[in-house]
Formats: C-alpha cells, structure tokens, sequence
C-alpha cells in the first residue's frame, strides 16, 4: 500500500499506537513528519503532500487500514490521525441512462478536446444539466479554485476535532436564488471518497451564508458519454459521518 515505509516510520518513532483514539485524535505536525523520513531518498517517501494525501480508502499506508485510521488536516501544516470511518462509498446508479437534450443552441468544439474533470463540469452546467439535475435554473458560477475554511469545530464518533484556516478547493460553486452548490468532480468512475472533501467545503461556505448549502460528486466515465451525479447531505452539520445520499442519476448529454 502507498507509502508505508514511511508511516510504519513515522509511527514507531512517536509511538502513535500506543494513543487512546477513543479518547482523543492523535495530533501530528508536517514537521514531525519530515524529520521522521529525513533519511528517505525517493521523494513519495519524504514528501508530506504526498504522503498525507489519502483520498480513497485504498490510498491510505498499512497501518491506517489496519488500525482503522484516517488522516484529517487541522491547521496550515497540522493534522490528526483519527479512529473511525473517514471515507464514503459512492452508491453504484442502477437507474437507466437518461438522455439529457442540451439546452445549448449551438455545438461546442473545445469541450471536446482533453479529458479534465474542469472541461467535463463545465460542459454539463453550460448544457444546464447541473441547473436541471437541482431544479435551480437561477445557478451561475461563483466558486473556484482553493479557499481557507474559518475556523469551525466537529464531532468524528466521540472524537472533536478543531479545524482553523484549511485549504480547500471545489471543483466549482455555483450560487442561486436560494442555494450554494458545491461540486467535487472526477474524470474516473471513483468506489470511494474521503469525507472531507465533501464536508470542509460544507463547512466552509455554511459560515458564509444563509442560503442552503448542497453537495455534489461528479464524474464521467472515461471513454463514455456518460455523466453521473450524486447529492449528498449532512443531516447534523458538526457530524462528520452524517452524510447520507438524497439522489443520484447518470445521463447522457445529447448536443445539437
């Protein structure tokens, strides 16, 4: 599994297991990391970006899987490694593929070259299917790029954790008469997802306004015209594991 040479490091040497985690997350600096690895050569090993980076459950080292652990920045160069359930499936659609007719007037070239998660979003919100896929023909882009969250606080199980200015980044925000929705998007069919990457944004732009904040997961299907979309929500905003699924659906934009 990735990187667990270094983490089975970086444990031993702060005796990581021998923590209570049903008492407390275990705290942990981008410092500490490094001068745990130091002596490491390749650069997966000893680089804290890439060995914090554990988006699916299959990305995480050994000794988060076996221990059932999970990683959680906290602060700009802090993190807490946290006992519990960090990560949700995404629900196969069993549903048909809906042939959706794109509201554009005319047919669109640049969507068709490269394979980026941006282009595929951005070719389904210009064909409005984001506005119909919410039933909010009032959404336009507004979000972009990374942001720092406030400072907020949550529960994971019996664990609070204490989250202070965390980057984060949509894949894109859009803004509605009534409603924010965020969207996080890939290029590949994904069986699974951190959390976090649905709810720090939540979080984030629940502080900044009144409106309803709603979360979505994106992808199209590589090779295939197929996209997919699933809405989640969080019925107890300082709960992280109460995300549940509202809707889902996969269709097939056809241009004119």
């Amino acid at each position: 599994m990735a990187n667990s040479r270094s983490w089975d490091k970086i444990f031993s040497d702060y005796k990581i297991l021998d923590h209570d985690f049903d008492k407390s997350p275990f705290p942990l600096s981008a410092t500490q990391i490094k001068k745990a690895v130091q002596k490491f050569k390749v650069t997966s090993e000893k680089e804290v970006r890439i060995l914090c980076k554990q988006d699916s459950r299959g990305s995480r080292p050994e000794v988060f899987v076996k221990h059932n652990l999970f990683l959680l920045p906290t602060k700009n160069g802090y993190y807490n490694i946290v006992r519990g359930e960090g990560y949700i499936d995404i629900p196969e659609i069993k549903k048909e593929v809906a042939v959706y007719p794109s509201k554009l007037s005319f047919t669109l070239d640049t969507t068709k070259v490269g394979d980026s998660e941006m282009q595929h979003l951005d070719y389904a919100y210009a064909a409005s299917l984001i506005r119909t896929f919410t039933e909010d023909p009032s959404l336009v882009l507004t979000i972009r790029g990374r942001k720092y969250t406030p400072d907020f606080e949550f529960m994971v199980g019996k664990q609070r954790i204490k989250v202070s200015s965390v980057q984060t980044e949509v894949d894109a925000g859009y803004e509605g008469e009534n409603q924010i929705v965020l969207i996080e998007a890939k290029n590949f069919s994904a069986a699974n997802v951190i959390i976090r990457q649905l709810y720090y944004p939540f979080r984030q732009w629940q502080l900044h306004t009144k409106k309803k904040v709603v979360t979505l997961f994106f992808d199209k299907d590589y090779g295939k015209d197929v996209y997919s979309i699933w809405e989640f929500e969080f019925t107890d905003p300082e709960d992280y594991n109460s995300i549940k699924l509202v809707k889902s659906g996969r269709f097939r934009i056809e241009g004119k």
